[in-house]
């Protein structure tokens, strides 16, 4: 890749962020003129210098001291000006880009939770997460810095030139000679510098992933007894991303060092032929000393550039991250408004010859060709990887099948809104996923206007009253980060009593009762009569008593639909499969 290539890459990154973030435009013509109106403040010194020395001290009849104290006076008005007018500019700026940044930010993590189960288990997590926050912090950093550097060196930088001709022309071809050589330099290290930081954007990325690994797995870490390999992991995803630090900040100081350069030669040239021009009457001393301060005016955009530089391409590289994700068409798309809303009722499932397969993976379900009537409870059973839980994923569209569709009631499933989709269809996760609040506010998560009392009542008609009172602080019981301060068991209950508030039209539950003790489940079976009573339930069986309390079974092997009928009538099938499973688990739960 070109320097140029580069530059028209990081060019139309910067567009398409901007053309994502519609809120940075209102204001920014008012931004943009109290931009110049500071600008024009830093101007003034050194044309006040000038007219104060030709004009004031060094005047044909004597020193004008008059003349002097105007020019003083003015000049100090318009450094207030130039000093107000860079607070509102700057306030503004914070102000916007906080509003647009936070808007991307709410606009990417939409977008995260929009992609496919696939796609965020093929991602890291945090790779994911440093995408919404520290790639985002980078380009908020630059809007709210160095971004109002770069407006106003430019500013700067055009002013102070055309100022410097209009003084002499000669001294201001010695600056830009001067600069030359820094500036190539700079623009050559333009392509390093977008690599380089575009490497420690990805190693944050991986780091961030590390430590949150580490700390969710804690228990398991301990209990295995592996601190020290976590540990060396830790330590080499940091020492990775100190290298790639390390490598940005010196190729950032080598072009660093060349402005430092430029600016050192810009000043000796000017003092010598400004100078010799003053000699021969060419330059007044007024003029030899405001160019002076000119030539500082033009430097400093130059000595900045480089951090400038650095900040941008740091920022450049986060933004190529969240379009990079922004990019990612969900393959299990909401077809929103283009969508149906599912017709009212219990709903009936039909797979029509479905198959699916996991990217560069093998087929996990083969040809499955089957109808489930309204109302009727369902397990599915089968040895572990037989398929049972991706059957579970394409019924509750978490993933679409390669292969075939999937219907509820007459409906394809691809063609249903997803706001109806989760509103009639309802899945407990194996895991039972808590969020970091109380009992109460994890049910309302289904059903936010539930009262106290309507969720103490839901637990009651569950059987699960004198459980919930037995905890702490009752259902305002804090469950901790994912759930962690209760125990495994106790977590899938709140999240059947979630699933059961929320009323859906038809119920699936992953191994949902996997967890619970004996005498739990015996309780639980009978709650989940009730839950199950009027509706579709699609159970995925661990425990074959699920299965005994099902209308129908369904059992899955290799992927294939092996077998399907009443519990009792499968169990006398000697041989098969059900019938094997069935022994197995009678044998270990005696």
């Amino acid at each position: 890749m070109t320097a140029a290539s580069l530059s028209e890459g990081t060019f139309a990154t910067v567009k398409r962020g901007l053309s994502l973030s519609p809120e940075l435009r209102p204001g920014l013509a008012g931004t943009i003129a109290l931009a110049i109106v500071q600008m024009a403040g830093r101007i003034a010194v050194p044309i006040a210098v000038q007219q104060g020395i030709d004009n004031g001290i060094s005047a044909p009849g004597g020193p004008d001291l008059g003349f002097v104290a105007v020019v003083v006076v003015l000049t100090a008005v318009a450094l207030l000006f130039s000093t107000t007018a860079g607070y509102l500019m700057t306030r503004r700026l914070f102000t916007v880009s906080e509003t647009a940044l936070g808007a991307l930010r709410s606009r990417t993590f939409r977008h995260i939770h929009d992609l496919s189960m696939l796609h965020q288990q093929s991602e890291r997590r945090g790779s994911m997460v440093s995408r919404v926050t520290s790639d985002i912090d980078q380009i908020s950093q630059f809007l709210q810095t160095s971004g109002v550097q770069l407006l106003l060196s430019s500013g700067q930088l055009l002013v102070s030139t055309v100022v410097m001709f209009a003084y002499s022309w000669q001294l201001a071809l010695v600056v830009l000679v001067a600069f030359s050589p820094a500036v190539i330099v700079i623009r050559l290290f333009q392509k390093r510098l977008g690599a380089v930081y575009g490497a420690v954007r990805e190693r944050t990325g991986v780091m961030l992933g590390a430590v949150a690994e580490s700390v969710v797995g804690a228990t398991v870490i301990r209990a295995y007894g592996v601190s020290g390999r976590t540990e060396e992991r830790l330590d080499t995803s940091i020492d990775r991303l100190r290298s790639s630090q390390q490598t940005a900040l010196r190729t950032s100081v080598t072009s660093f060092s060349s402005g430092e350069l430029g600016a050192g030669l810009a000043l000796a040239a000017v003092v010598v032929v400004g100078t010799l021009l003053g000699l021969h009457g060419g330059l007044s001393v007024g003029k030899l000393t405001a160019f002076l301060f000119l030539v500082t005016l033009f430097i400093q955009p130059v000595q900045i550039a480089t951090d400038v530089l650095n900040d941008a391409q740091n920022a450049v590289a986060g933004w190529r991250r969240v379009l990079d994700v922004l990019d990612i068409a969900p393959d299990v798309a909401d077809p929103d408004d283009q969508g149906v809303v599912l017709p009212v009722g219990p709903l009936s499932v039909t797979f029509r010859d479905v198959s699916f397969h996991y990217p560069g993976g093998p087929t996990v379900l083969s040809d499955v060709d089957l109808t489930i009537p309204a109302k009727m409870k369902v397990a599915v059973v089968g040895e572990t990887g037989s398929g049972k839980t991706t059957f579970a994923k394409l019924l509750t569209r978490l993933m679409d099948p390669a292969a075939g569709s999937v219907l509820l009631g007459d409906t394809p499933l691809d063609t249903v809104r997803f706001s109806s989709l989760r509103a009639r269809v309802v899945m407990v996760p194996q895991d039972g996923f808590l969020f970091d609040a109380t009992i109460a506010e994890n049910v309302r998560f289904a059903a936010p206007g539930l009262s106290s009392a309507e969720i103490e009542d839901a637990l009651s008609e569950l059987g699960l009253a004198d459980w919930a009172a037995g905890l702490p602080a009752g259902i305002d019981t804090p469950v901790g980060e994912r759930g962690e301060a209760l125990s495994v068991g106790e977590r899938q209950l709140v999240a059947l009593v979630r699933a059961y508030v929320a009323d859906p039209d038809l119920l699936v539950l992953d191994e949902a009762t996997s967890a619970v003790d004996p005498a739990t489940e015996v309780r639980l079976q009978r709650a989940l009569d009730l839950v199950t009573r009027g509706r579709t339930t699609v159970a995925i069986a661990h425990r074959l008593s699920t299965a005994q309390a099902a209308d129908e079974v369904i059992v899955v092997d290799a992927g294939r639909v092996v077998q399907r009928g009443p519990h009792a009538e499968l169990v006398r099938q000697e041989g098969s499969i059900y019938a094997k499973l069935y022994a197995s688990w009678l044998e270990q739960t005696r």
